[in-house]
């Protein structure tokens, strides 16, 4: 592949869609979301050739594999972005200055935006629809490890657009190698954002070495702190279900902060992770409140190594603090600001909580499994922003738009 031609193949695709109507938008995604239920035995049987090449035992497993359930619920979110109001073209600003010139601030597509992503074939469809119903192009680079999946999913989109007589140069999947990567973090011109989602390390690559605007989608270190004011029950359900939904995506639970005076709770807290193999990184003195019930096999001392580490698995770090003030402290050193929670019963520290934690998305008695743009009433996401410029927490369609001014007047200079 010539990258060079195909990324100016898509940057005119891109100026052809500011003359495409939101209806006509809306229509196209609606069957791709009907063609990709439709072609889900097509694009699992793919994915399956993914997969055999793939350890079941890495934590990149489980966002690797689709399976009929999550193709249906990825169209759902299509349906879901099909039917939001067009972020494009939205007025943010109007005046007239002195002299009657009428000045306006108007919302715009970014242009053509780049994704690097890791293992998760979801991605594709997802970056796919938002972008399109943003006004977007798109450049995909996709990890080996996914490829049978990726071109699946692109040979779907590919047939839609054509249906439609659309020029398919709107999405572009490029190879999985090194050399693709690094002409994409450099096509100036060609490329106006990237957008890495995946391992920290990959995200750590494209931030230093992109020479194009980067909107980084960080880890996801997360916190829940059982105060101690909180309901227990409250506490195992939402432990419980951050930790286990799907132990493998950015907004699982990784460590999970008690106040020494609830320690006599932690035993029935964590139960129901033993009954389920939640291996457990315990502190001194949460592993002593431990180990007379939990799993042997699963309950371990805790290193420097075990807090401000993303799991992305089965596993979980248990931190023990003298009341709130050391539980922040502990956030502050070891959240990625991502995703942090509470569990109290106290309206104070409640709102403390929530005005000094640092991060994007904070929670009072919630598990963090919400951090999700589907969830959050957006469609669907295209990451998880854990910088503060532009764009935090999940970005759906308005984090996919820039602005412009507009001018209009009857001949009006500007005096020296």
């Amino acid at each position: 592949m010539d990258i060079r031609n195909k990324l100016l193949q898509v940057l005119e695709a891109s100026r052809g869609l500011n003359l495409v109507s939101d209806e006509k938008i809306s229509q196209i995604l609606i069957l791709l979301a009907d063609e990709a239920e439709n072609q889900t035995g097509f694009i699992l049987s793919e994915n399956q050739k993914d997969l055999d090449r793939m350890d079941k035992a890495d934590p990149k497993y489980d966002r690797l594999k689709l399976t009929a359930e999550r193709i249906k619920a990825i169209a759902s979110d299509i349906r879901n972005v099909a039917s939001l109001e067009s972020p494009v073209g939205k007025l943010l600003l109007e005046k007239t200055h002195t002299n009657g010139m009428k000045i306006k601030k108007v919302t715009v597509p970014f242009g053509v935006i780049g994704i690097i992503y890791e293992a998760r074939p979801n991605v594709t469809f997802d970056v796919f629809s938002l972008c399109l119903k943003s006004g977007n192009a798109c450049v995909l680079k996709g990890g080996s490890d996914a490829i049978y999946s990726n071109e699946a999913i692109l040979s779907v989109i590919h047939s839609v657009l054509k249906k439609f007589g659309f020029n398919s140069n709107v999405v572009c999947l490029l190879p999985a190698g090194r050399e693709e990567t690094n002409f994409m973090l450099n096509a100036h011109g060609l490329i106006d954002l990237i957008i890495p989602r995946g391992s920290q390390s990959l995200i750590d690559f494209v931030r230093k070495n992109s020479t194009i605007p980067v909107i980084e989608t960080g880890a996801g270190i997360c916190h829940t702190y059982f105060e101690s004011s909180g309901d227990l029950e409250k506490a195992r359900e939402i432990v419980f279900n951050a930790k286990t939904r799907r132990p493998s995506v950015c907004n699982a639970l990784d460590c999970l902060i008690i106040d020494r005076s609830r320690l006599g709770d932690l035993t029935e807290l964590a139960k129901i992770l033993g009954e389920v193999g939640v291996a457990i990184f315990a502190d001194k003195e949460s592993y002593n409140a431990l180990k007379e019930s939990y799993p042997e096999k699963l309950l371990f001392p805790a290193d420097k190594n075990s807090f401000g580490t993303e799991f992305l698995s089965l596993k979980m770090a248990i931190k023990t603090v003298n009341g709130f003030d050391e539980a922040l402290e502990h956030i502050n050193m070891y959240s990625s600001k991502h995703s942090e929670s509470i569990v109290s019963e106290n309206p104070e520290k409640i709102a403390l909580f929530e005005k000094l934690v640092d991060a994007a998305a904070v929670y009072a008695n919630v598990s963090t499994a919400f951090t999700d743009g589907a969830q959050f009433g957006l469609g669907a996401e295209i990451g998880i922003s854990t910088q503060k410029l532009h764009a935090r927490g999940p970005m759906a369609l308005e984090e996919l738009t820039s602005y412009k001014w507009i001018i209009e007047g009857i001949g009006q200079i500007r005096p020296k």
